[in-house]
């Protein structure tokens, strides 16, 4: 698979150009390059770089959409989400989730009045209402079936499940859900599948699409090597994401389309809390209204998520407040479990490209989605933004999208992406039992211990397969200052896939910052490798080192706030 493009090989002409590689425009390429349409697919920085790294990563129906009367949302998240457990079952995996109730009867006023579209804050989300949201739920479920109905826990059941809950909790539904282990490989998996539909199509990382003065034409800017092309498009695709307006700017388009909310998660080592959890995902009102989450990832626990409205995306960072924040209602639900900052792993902050809506509670502005229509000054090109929208539903946003690119450019579907499988999620096998048959045939092909292949499996889907015939050849050393990643696993992903810096390769390529496992001596021993493999100079090994530290600092938590004497 060729790594990303270089700006001088670029063509004069695309059918389409897409700004953004988020995941609405990766999974807008894909649907367009199966489709036969020549895409140039373009981002300032890596796939699936921004906020579509920093989800809270859940493939789910939005059952607190219900909340908002938000009907068709739920329904077709719920079937989007059965639609991705079936499609990329590598990443995408079935979540046992609790919702715990502290009233029987609390919620049936404000939920009703909501309904009637008038203004009502929960602060309680109490049995009738959560069992009757549950069973809507199940029925929307049914129709793309992937997971079982739900059941509920009684007091005595609770507490046998879960001693370690605050005494306020008298009940909870069990539910099912989605989480997905690496979005970010995801991400990238649709753009290598568009790429081999459709060699005609392209993609180029850290580069910057900006009006060049000449109306219709635009300037793409390599952003690490400073050259320039020229070209010109059909249609231009704006997924910018929460920087859709000032992606529109550089166009010299003036649009108000978004209002961004930030939204921080953090990753924890703390092995009580991750043992409290049973396995399960635990989905929680708290005492300030709103709804929060804390689930078992990677060994480890994430929480979330807070949801602040934001200016400029270019500013958003997980703040010492919002940290505090999210400890403490994780303290609400768990009073006895101490969680301290010296346990926090990572941190992730993403603006969530919410449709502007002034005078708004931010929390129930619509998480669903829209296309915004402008035209390129000077011309009749259009611009289509793609507005809103969240990691379950990007495939229904994407043929949206693409539809609507078709008929723009007289062009019919070929290909639905329904029920098609994306990347290492063909041939994935089924059950348990089977993936370890599937590894076993894999160590035994290449020579590797049986463990190691089923590592490759988990990481990378039948795609590891593709690893493996790389790293027999080239061989397979581990890291010393990560045993479990390896030099020649580090050189394919390097020479096979579009990584053009090294945090490309340690935050998205691989899971080992969301593992809890970067380091700055790992970051100086991946440094050489991807060095060796893309052809870099001492100087730019020491300026990528360098920026690999910065954005893992950057993701470190925040101190807490001093405090002021009395």
């Amino acid at each position: 698979m060729p790594a990303s493009q270089s700006v001088t090989s670029l063509r004069p002409h695309y059918p389409v150009l897409i700004i953004g590689a988020g995941i609405n425009g990766c999974g807008t390429f894909r649907d367009l390059a199966l489709q036969g349409v020549d895409c140039l697919l373009i981002d300032r920085g890596d796939i699936c770089e921004g906020a579509s790294a920093a989800p809270s990563r859940l493939i789910h129906g939005g059952i607190k959409y219900l909340e908002t009367g938000e009907f068709r949302l739920v329904r077709e998240s719920a079937m989007e989400r059965n639609r991705l457990l079936r499609n990329a079952p590598h990443y995408v995996k079935p979540l046992e989730t609790v919702l715990p109730v502290q009233s029987w009867f609390g919620g049936i006023i404000p939920s009703a009045l909501r309904f009637l579209g008038l203004k009502a804050k929960f602060k309680d989300r109490g049995a009738i209402i959560t069992e009757m949201g549950l069973r809507i739920y199940d029925a929307y479920n049914r129709k793309v079936r992937a997971l079982p109905d739900h059941r509920f826990f009684a007091t005595g059941r609770l507490r046998a499940e879960y001693p370690g809950f605050d005494r306020k909790i008298i009940a909870a539904g069990l539910y099912y859900e989605g989480r997905i282990t690496h979005a970010e490989r995801l991400g990238l998996e649709l753009v290598m599948d568009g790429l081999t539909a459709n060699p005609g199509s392209a993609l180029l990382t850290c580069a910057r699409a900006e009006a060049s003065g000449e109306p219709g034409c635009l300037a793409i800017t390599d952003q690490l090597t400073g050259e320039k092309s020229f070209l010109t498009a059909d249609v231009i695709i704006n997924a910018g994401g929460a920087w859709i307006d000032k992606v529109n700017a550089g166009l010299g388009i003036t649009s108000r389309h978004m209002g961004g909310s930030k939204g921080s998660h953090l990753i924890v080592r703390n092995a009580e809390l991750h043992a409290a959890l049973a396995g399960r995902m635990i989905y929680f009102g708290t005492s300030d209204g709103r709804v929060n989450l804390v689930y078992p990832f990677f060994g480890n626990v994430l929480i979330g998520s807070t949801d602040i409205p934001v200016n400029d995306p270019d500013e958003a960072f997980c703040s010492a407040d919002e940290t505090d924040y999210m400890l403490s209602v994780v303290g609400e639900l768990f009073p006895d479990i101490r969680i301290t900052r010296e346990q926090i792993l990572l941190t992730t902050c993403g603006v969530r490209p919410l449709p502007r809506s002034e005078g708004v509670d931010i929390g129930v502005v619509s998480r669903d989605h829209a296309i915004a229509r402008d035209m390129l000054p000077g011309t009749g090109q259009p611009v289509l933004s793609l507005i809103g929208g969240k990691w379950t539903t990007f495939r229904a946003f994407s043929e949206q999208a693409a539809d609507a690119v078709l008929a723009l450019l007289g062009k019919s579907r070929k290909v639905s992406t329904q029920d098609l499988p994306i990347g290492g999620g063909r041939g994935f096998p089924e059950t348990e039992r089977a993936q370890r048959g599937w590894a076993e045939r894999l160590a035994r092909a290449h020579g590797l211990a049986p463990a190691r292949a089923e590592a490759l499996l988990q990481r990378y889907g039948t795609h590891a397969e593709n690893v493996a015939g790389f790293i027999a050849a080239h061989g397979d050393t581990p890291l010393r200052s990560l045993p479990g990643y390896t030099a020649g696993e580090f050189a394919f992903l390097c020479s096979e896939e579009p990584v053009r810096r090294l945090a490309d390769l340690l935050f998205r390529r691989t899971a080992i910052a969301m593992e809890g496992l970067l380091t700055p001596a790992v970051i100086e021993e991946a440094g050489p490798i991807a060095a060796r493999a893309l052809g870099w100079n001492a100087q730019r090994l020491a300026a990528e080192v360098e920026h690999a530290a910065r954005e893992l600092n950057r993701r470190s938590p925040a101190p807490a706030p001093a405090r002021q004497a009395a």
